[in-house]
């Protein structure tokens, strides 16, 4: 019981800092990606703060394996953790944990926590879509058939792909691409299971509890 408070203590210190750095990991990797032109310096410099990020991420998941006490089992119960520690550009998708602790909360249905898993959830789709959109174009871009000649393209295939539309005007042709392409579908599909997902466990359990209200005062009048 002591190493789950301790897990539980060392995620809320690092939650923060771990999300500044999950941003700084996206900004330094925008940048290598699309400022084609920047100095080597400065492309070094970037390089390095991308493996700082990288190596915070790997050190928090030590550590909370560490204090999980679970050994060789805390890979496959923490299969999202593991994946995003190995793509650090998925962090994002982190937003799955605070849906579920939502499902499996009881007692009163509080509108304000529902709303922000689905405020958590926009803003995920938000940097998963750049994300993702900064990935295809990286390996896209020049690719013999590419539909992709600029980044802008990446991003119109991307938020046709997050919203599950496909128009297919712009398709990745490159097998790294397609796996992107891949990917995002999936998580689109989640993302949007749990911004709908929430919204009706919360009318759901609304109901419910007046039902249950009405079926313990008796009809009006009664």
């Amino acid at each position: 019981m002591d190493e789950v408070s301790r897990q539980a203590r060392w995620e809320q210190r690092t939650e923060i800092p771990l999300a500044f750095a999950s941003l700084l990991f996206l900004t330094m990797y925008a940048i290598l990606v699309l400022a084609q032109d920047l100095p080597g310096a400065w492309r070094d410099l970037c390089t390095a703060v991308l493996s700082l990020t990288w190596a915070m991420f790997a050190a928090d998941y030590g550590v909370r394996w560490r204090l999980s006490g679970q050994g060789l089992r805390f890979v496959p119960t923490h299969k999202l953790d593991t994946v995003v520690v190995v793509l650090p550009l998925l962090r994002p998708l982190r937003v799955v944990k605070v849906y579920e602790a939502v499902q499996h909360r009881h007692g009163e249905p509080r509108l304000s926590l529902y709303a922000r898993v689905i405020t958590y959830a926009g803003l995920t789709t938000v940097l998963l879509g750049f994300a993702c959109s900064l990935a295809v174009y990286d390996r896209e871009r020049g690719a013999p058939g590419t539909e992709m000649h600029s980044f802008g393209d990446a991003l119109w295939w991307a938020c046709a792909t997050l919203t599950t539309v496909g128009y297919g005007d712009v398709v990745p042709v490159t097998a790294g691409g397609r796996t992107i392409a891949v990917g995002l579908m999936a998580c689109g599909l989640a993302l949007l299971g749990a911004v709908t997902g929430s919204f009706s466990s919360w009318l759901v359990q609304v109901f419910s509890l007046e039902s249950d209200r009405e079926n313990v005062e008796g009809p009006p009048g009664s």
